[in-house]
């Protein structure tokens, strides 16, 4: 049972790879997979759990006093661990529902056009690098799920032919991911890392700042020759920006943005989930928007309400986050992850190649449990301490290479990030398409980065 999951989420990958040869939405490949695995997980509880690899059942049985029997082994399961990672998820479905929210509030009243505007060269490698940066710097503000949610609002607006748009949303994760590694409040894994008191926020700026520029800067340099020609511009109709005025659509887009810049503020003030200052802010936005609307027209009124924008949020994408997601949390309850984890310190035993192997695995299954099977496994050392475990004290070389890693290495495949899962659901990218495309480009760019560190580490 303990391999048959293994074998459930390997064939259910494959589908969702797969989706346009097999003509099925891997929005239900993902919620098969998502489901089946807890099914095989609970049907062969007692079984799987004697093999001693789930951290999580040692917790629960210690705490709580039960031997392992299937009574015990099913209320674990279900009264735990269901609901346990059922809550984290839904963190993330409920932040990137708000995300998308917000910005589709903004993009329905035009919003993005102030900045559309001023982006005017229609030259691909100039267009490349400009937005690119722009997602650098903006993930290490706000995160790169939500940074990544913006721009291809952005590139909708930009480039209408689908291919070109596929490839610079795709870059735009690469730039995303990257922007996030360095900065405390930029993903999911650097905020764990920094909460955890694994790193502080000055030293994971200084030490992995340039290590994510070049991871960035290097597939850009080499698409700076590759790429060529310009980009045509979307057709805007001519009653697109007749629905309100053009200060309201200023207003809107500085209230999105606003509200979107929130969101760390408020985790960092109120040490509260990040979901909660999402929703704050769509909360605020709405009301605002029932406002300054009330004196339109009922029919333009209706265009413009949270309650019509909320029927364009893409459900698929969220329905497919969520299975991913529940099929992961079903191999990090069981034991599978953990054991991964043990087998990279057994066979690798060097602080940076267990953490490119990370990086290389946060591409396949998500990098928050891989990250949280680290910290689990190599607890914060004393300060002072000599040899090996030198590299693990707070801002040691693990922890901080750590934090680029799991960072960067999920743009190598495009369901390796939430950032590249939101991109693939918001613009339908195809998997295979993104595996010839860029793939080898995110793999440049990480290992030139790794690289960077590694020597920058050796020379000191």
């Amino acid at each position: 049972m303990f391999l048959l999951m293994v074998a459930v989420f390997v064939l259910g990958y494959l589908a969702i790879a797969l989706e346009h040869p097999l003509k099925v939405d891997k929005a239900a490949s993902a919620l098969i997979i998502g489901t089946l695995c807890w099914v095989v997980y609970i049907i062969g509880s007692k079984q799987i759990l004697s093999l001693g690899f789930s951290h999580a059942w040692e917790s629960f049985s210690q705490s709580n006093n039960v031997w392992l029997t299937i009574q015990a082994a099913h209320e674990f399961i279900v009264e735990r661990e269901i609901i346990h990672h059922l809550g984290e998820i839904a963190e993330i479905l409920f932040f990137l529902m708000g995300a998308m929210t917000i910005v589709e509030m903004v993009d329905q009243h035009n919003g993005f056009k102030a900045i559309t505007d001023k982006i005017t060269t229609t030259n691909k490698v100039k267009l490349l690098w400009i937005l690119s940066f722009l997602t650098f710097f903006m993930s290490a503000l706000l995160d790169n799920l939500t940074t990544t949610i913006v721009l291809v609002a952005l590139l909708r607006k930009l480039i209408d032919d689908k291919q070109t748009r596929w490839f610079f949303a795709s870059m735009v994760v690469l730039a995303a991911n990257a922007g996030g590694a360095w900065s405390p409040i930029g993903d999911v894994t650097t905020i764990m890392l920094w909460i955890g008191g694994q790193v502080t926020a000055a030293n994971i700026v200084a030490g992995v700042f340039i290590p994510s520029l070049i991871c960035v800067v290097v597939p850009l340099v080499i698409l700076s020759f590759t790429l060529k020609g310009n980009i045509e511009r979307p057709v805007v109709e001519e009653d697109s920006s007749d629905l309100t005025s053009a200060n309201k659509q200023t207003l809107m887009l500085i209230l999105g943005v606003a509200g979107l810049l929130l969101v760390p503020l408020f985790k960092t003030t109120t040490h509260l989930p990040p979901y909660m200052g999402m929703l704050l802010s769509l909360g605020i936005i709405w009301v605002i928007s029932e406002i300054i609307h009330k004196d339109l027209d009922a029919e333009t009124k209706n265009k413009l309400r949270v309650t019509a924008v909320l029927r364009k949020i893409d459900m698929p994408t969220i329905l497919f986050f969520l299975g991913i997601l529940s099929a992961v949390a079903a191999l990090q309850s069981a034991g599978h992850l953990n054991l991964l984890s043990q087998y990279l310190d057994k066979h690798l035993g060097n602080i940076f190649l267990i953490d490119l192997a990370i990086g290389v695995l946060s591409s396949i299954v998500d990098n928050v449990p891989l990250v949280a099977g680290a910290m689990g496994m190599y607890p914060i050392a004393e300060v002072g301490t000599s040899g090996y475990l030198a590299s693990f004290v707070q801002d040691g070389e693990f922890w901080k290479f750590l934090a680029y890693t799991a960072g960067t290495g999920g743009s190598m495949l495009i369901i390796g990030s939430a950032a590249g899962v939101a991109a693939m659901g918001l613009e339908k990218i195809d998997f295979i398409w993104y595996l010839k495309k860029i793939s080898w480009l995110a793999l440049i760019g990480y290992l030139a980065g790794a690289a960077y560190y590694y020597f920058e580490f050796a020379i000191r």
